[in-house]
């Protein structure tokens, strides 16, 4: 495992595989770099592919107080190791960094995203608000547990399976990881797409969705695309928002290849 320090001093830890022009992975909420190491193998026979740990999750650090900046200069060192300019893919709230990141204007050569979970339309920002406020507030008192169930029933998780979720092994990490949530808070914003800011980026862009998820993703995806300019939106036929590999690689593969 490699590692590379940040703007304002935190380790950030990540996996360097294959070779070939960078391609960096960045996960969602409640993740770390294990949720795309079977991805990062499936690109590595055609890319350098570095894998890593956002603050706070795996084998990375994390300073406070949290801001969005400080991730995008977490992104930013990691380009560095690359070599000075790389491509990014993400996931969930992972895409919507990868965007922001590249609206900043990092030397990202392209960028893709899988349902990053904007809302479009007034009512679902609404409720979106009203269901989401808790979760900061709860994790700021320490309260960490009940963030993380607020959460998962605000994703729309039945409580009965919330409840069958607690009794695994699985629960412990979850709760460990839980206040990192408000980062992906934080990289959302009030949930609206930010049309000024993502109508700047000027390198290829590609935004994907599963046609068996939540339709507001597609929506998302579909005004996402619309506010980068030449981007495109590819709907993957059959997935949901916990895509396939055999579905999203090949898809990615030939959109990072392309001249």
């Amino acid at each position: 495992m490699g590692k590379t320090i940040s703007k304002d001093g935190t380790v950030i830890g990540y996996d360097r595989t294959g070779r070939g022009d960078p391609v960096i992975l960045i996960g969602g909420a409640l993740c770390d770099r294990q949720v795309h190491s079977g991805l990062a193998a499936f690109l590595a026979p055609h890319f350098t592919v570095f894998n890593y740990d956002r603050r706070g999750r795996g084998e990375s650090g994390d300073a406070p107080p949290y801001a969005v900046r400080r991730e995008i200069e977490d992104i930013a060192a990691l380009i560095a190791e690359a070599g000075g300019s790389a491509a990014l893919y993400g996931i969930s709230s992972g895409g919507a960094l990868a965007l922001e990141a590249t609206a900043a204007g990092l030397p990202v050569t392209r960028v893709a995203a899988y349902e990053p979970p904007y809302l479009t339309a007034a009512a679902d920002l609404e409720a979106n608000t009203r269901h989401t406020d808790p979760v900061p507030g709860l994790i700021r008192e320490g309260r960490a547990e009940e963030a993380l169930e607020h959460f998962l029933r605000a994703t729309g998780m039945p409580r009965e399976a919330v409840a069958e979720m607690r009794t695994t092994p699985a629960w412990p990490a979850l709760v460990a990881v839980a206040p990192t949530l408000v980062q992906d808070f934080a990289v959302m914003g009030d949930g609206s797409v930010p049309v000024e800011r993502f109508a700047g980026i000027r390198v290829p862009a590609m935004l994907l969705d599963g046609s068996a998820g939540m339709a507001f993703m597609h929506d998302a995806a579909l005004a996402v695309a619309a506010a980068i300019e030449g981007a495109r939106n590819v709907t993957l036929a059959d997935q949901t928002h916990e895509v396939s590999l055999d579905a999203l690689g090949p898809v990615l593969i030939e959109f990072f290849a392309e001249p």
